[in-house]
Parts: C-alpha cells; sequence; structure tokens
C-alpha cells in the first residue's frame, strides 16, 4: 500500500453547540488513533448566505474554520460531504431543498406521509434545468468556509429516479443520467474549483454480477454509469457485513478508479474488508489504487456520545459505540504505517 495510508473516519455533524465536543473527540480519539482524514457530513446543516432559506442546522462559517484549523494542525485532511441527487429527506418527508423548491421533486406525487417500501427517502430531478446550479452555490460555500481541497458528493442508495410521471426524466435511461449528474458535478468541483472528488460506490456496483443486496448495489440499471464518469473521482465502497467476497473493490481498481472500502461498526466485518480489498489490489499489482480504510458513523453525535467516546479505554464491546471505537482502533492500527 501506499506509504501513508488513508486512515478515514466520517461523521455526520452540522451543529454550532456541539463543535467544542467534536474538537475534543478529534484531540483525543481521532489523532491518537492515527487518523488522517475526516469526511464530516454536514448535508443543509450549513449555515448559508446565499441561500438561508435551505439552512436546517447551526453549523456556522465561522465553526466550519475552527474544525478545519485543528484538523490542519493535526494533519487530518478534513473533506465536507453533501448528499447529492439522493437522500433529498427520509421517507416521504422533504428536506429544506425540496421544501424550499418543491419543482425540484423527483416523485412530487408521493405523500410527505410515505414510508418504506412505498419510498426510501426523495430525490431531486437530475433534469430540472434550475437544479444544478443552487447546488453549486451551497457547495461552494462549503469548500470555502472548510478551505476544503476534496468533496465527497453522496450519491448513496439513489432509488427514486426515471419517475414515470416526471415529464424531463420518463422514459429515459437511469445510468445515462446518473453519470451525467455525476459528470456535471465533476466539472464543478474538480473542472472549476480544482477540488477532488469523492462519491460512494453502491450505484456502481452491478448487484446481480456481483451478489450484492439492493443497498450495496444497484438493481435498477444505474451501475453502467460506471464506464462513463471521470477515473480520477475517489470511490468510497461501503460493505456494513461480512460477505463471502467484496468483488467490487477489485472492480474498481481494474477499471482505474482510487477505492476507499467503507466498513461500519461491526470488527469482523471491516477487517475481513480490509483483508479482502488489499488481496485483490494485490492481484491486480495495484496497491495504490487501495490506499486506506475508512470507518463510518451513523449514530446520531450528541455531546454525551462525544463524551463517552472519549471516555473509552480497552476493547469493550458493550454497545454499537464501544464496538465502534474497537473497530477504529483495529483498523487504524493495522493500516499504521
Amino acid at each position: 500500500m501506499e506509504k501513508t495510508k488513508v486512515r478515514g473516519f466520517h461523521l455526520r455533524f452540522g451543529s454550532h453547540d456541539l463543535v467544542e465536543p467534536l474538537i475534543e473527540f478529534i484531540h483525543h480519539v481521532l489523532v491518537p488513533q492515527g487518523i488522517n482524514y475526516l469526511f464530516l457530513e454536514c448535508n443543509t446543516s450549513f449555515v448559508f448566505k446565499k441561500h438561508p432559506e435551505i439552512t436546517e442546522g447551526t453549523l456556522t462559517r465561522q465553526d466550519a474554520k475552527v474544525i478545519a484549523d485543528v484538523c490542519r494542525k493535526h494533519n487530518i485532511r478534513l473533506i465536507p460531504l453533501f448528499q447529492c441527487l439522493g437522500h433529498q429527506g427520509w421517507g416521504g418527508k422533504r428536506n429544506s431543498i425540496l421544501t424550499a423548491y418543491p419543482q425540484f421533486d423527483e416523485t412530487p406525487e408521493i405523500s410527505l406521509d410515505a414510508v418504506w417500501p412505498e419510498i426510501f427517502c426523495r430525490s431531486w430531478c437530475p433534469e430540472h434545468p434550475d437544479i444544478h446550479q443552487l447546488v453549486y452555490d451551497l457547495m461552494d460555500e462549503i469548500i470555502e468556509a472548510f478551505d476544503a481541497d476534496g468533496f465527497h458528493v453522496g450519491m448513496d442508495e439513489v432509488f427514486e429516479m426515471v419517475n414515470p410521471n416526471c415529464p424531463r426524466c420518463r422514459g429515459k435511461d437511469r445510468a445515462k443520467l446518473f453519470a451525467n449528474v455525476v459528470n456535471d458535478l465533476h466539472h464543478h468541483l474538480v473542472g472549476t474549483h480544482n477540488v477532488e472528488m469523492f462519491m460512494w460506490g453502491d450505484r456502481l456496483n452491478d448487484s446481480e454480477r456481483f451478489g450484492y443486496n439492493e443497498w450495496e448495489g444497484d438493481t435498477f440499471g444505474t451501475h453502467d454509469a460506471i464506464d462513463h464518469i471521470p477515473k480520477d473521482i475517489v470511490i468510497t465502497d461501503w460493505h456494513y457485513d461480512k460477505l463471502p467476497a467484496y468483488p467490487s473493490i477489485g472492480n474498481f481498481i481494474s477499471k482505474g478508479f482510487t477505492v476507499i472500502p467503507a466498513c461500519w461498526y461491526k470488527t469482523d466485518a471491516a477487517v475481513d474488508l480490509l483483508e479482502q480489498g488489499i488481496q485483490q489490489a494485490q492481484e491486480r499489482e495495484k496497491l495504490k489504487n487501495m490506499p486506506g480504510m475508512l470507518v463510518t458513523s451513523w449514530n446520531n453525535w450528541d455531546r454525551a456520545s462525544f463524551e463517552k467516546v472519549i471516555k473509552m479505554t480497552g476493547a469493550s464491546q458493550k454497545d454499537e459505540l464501544h464496538e465502534l471505537h474497537h473497530t477504529l482502533h483495529v483498523i487504524t492500527t493495522a493500516l499504521k504505517d
């Protein structure tokens, strides 16, 4: 693997009141573990100046600067994450983008009270002529506030596409539409701002070919987009449960992408994913294309959870946070330079 390995950690964050606990968490947990990439998923929780109607949280521009300065001091590369296309709310509920601009909703006919399996979460319409400029404005503010040289666009678990009731999308090719969104974002981030682009990999994984379920892979046809997007996009390919194999890692590498496998709190699954990922990279003689690992966290971080993890010692696995702490230790230890 590369001389300096990626030891990444991901968390959702969007609270002014939790900046101090986050900084303590960075100092007392992430730094001692050797974390050198922090993916901070702020989404619409940032306090936007140009589009205040989109703000759903309390994370300010000054907060972003403080966090970025702390990360820079400890040689941690901070990558903001903003969910694009999908995850525009949960269930039928709209997030602030679709609430402020309901004309961007790909499935406006679905009830706001709808739940899975009628809908997992909403998407914006990839063909609406006005959506991208709004999203660019939001991303630009986040990039500037964090002084970021990388940006994660999300795009996992996108199910709501090519709605037959959408006058712009109906009847079109899902893979082409998905690739168009990726390429538009790449043009703005990489082409305009010279910012490295990251995205989740599941919609580019062929479920039938690789034996994945509908979450870790695509069952609707978006996976063909993999051959129509730039190879300098870094793919974070998530797998949270132990599987017989994770062939998508080798597939991304063979196609020329850099891939960072992503685990969650289950230690045995995380170790297996790392070992199989390294093996697939070695078999292709492209270890540089799998530079490390990303440990994700999906709990709701509050003051109590930050303090709890800070005080943890040993490898006790009493609950999800304990096991996450243990997984973080095991994976970062395995990736020590």
